[in-house]
């Protein structure tokens, strides 16, 4: 039960970061733990807690993009056959405090990069045919580095797509949102075999995550994304990211 102004601004910024996410095809698990780790709370937690979360808000997302044919099932078989074997991996591998804070420092950077650059560039471009190959062996990179961290990979995946030119930005959004989906429950179970402990606001966070995903998916589904919006992001997550990283 939420009854301390700390716990209720972990509510409202969990629900903004689910809104966010969302409307651009993802499930919000890099801005989870931007928000944990400004809050203070321990990386023990803030890795299944994210995953958790992603996992719902993932579902949510990839059923609204899949819905109005913003999808890739050329692109999206390639990815998850290593990269669900390879999250489960992460998953299981508990990387000591002083290495998982920079990792996950220098991932939330990345993530604010992305966003910096997506609002910038335009999203039209011809689009170039993927070499599945190159897809398989990317899906096990991302796989194993989703699940180490707790994030489900879209943020990795995404800008790659954009940059290879390899799907319209609507297609990544929804591809986005099932390689996030797979590789955060293969991530979990990994979580799962070893000693972990969920934010004690799990059952609370649930519920904001999903209305916030509901909102931000049904407008993102159909829009593309608020360049201001992901500008602001991009800010909190380097706010977060540099935390993360002075905190060793």
């Amino acid at each position: 039960m939420i009854v301390d102004f700390e716990s209720a601004l972990l509510v409202g910024l969990f629900f903004l970061a689910a809104v966010l996410y969302s409307s651009v095809g993802h499930a919000g698990a890099s801005g989870y733990l931007a928000v944990m780790a400004l809050v203070g709370i321990a990386p023990s937690i803030m890795k299944p807690t994210a995953l958790a979360l992603n996992i719902l808000v993932a579902i949510i997302v990839l059923v609204k993009f899949y819905r109005v044919g913003s999808f890739s099932w050329r692109i999206f078989i390639p990815l998850v056959i290593t990269s669900i074997p390879l999250a489960y991996l992460g998953g299981r591998l508990l990387l000591p405090e002083q290495y998982y804070k920079p990792l996950v420092g220098f991932i939330l950077l990345f993530a604010a990069w992305r966003l910096i650059m997506t609002a910038r560039n335009g999203s039209d471009y011809e689009i170039q045919k993927p070499s599945i190959p190159v897809l398989v062996i990317m899906g096990a990179v991302l796989g194993l580095l989703s699940g180490l961290t707790g994030v489900g990979g879209g943020i990795f995946l995404s800008p790659i797509l954009v940059f290879f030119r390899w799907a319209p930005i609507k297609v990544i959004s929804g591809v986005a949102a099932g390689f996030i989906l797979v590789n955060s429950v293969s991530g979990i179970f990994g979580v799962l075999s070893t000693n972990i402990q969920f934010h004690p606001n799990l059952p609370i966070l649930v519920i904001v995550v999903i209305i916030g995903g509901f909102i931000g998916a049904e407008y993102g589904s159909k829009h593309l994304g608020n360049k201001t919006i992901q500008r602001l992001l991009a800010l909190v997550l380097i706010i977060a990211g540099i935390k993360m990283i002075l905190m060793i």
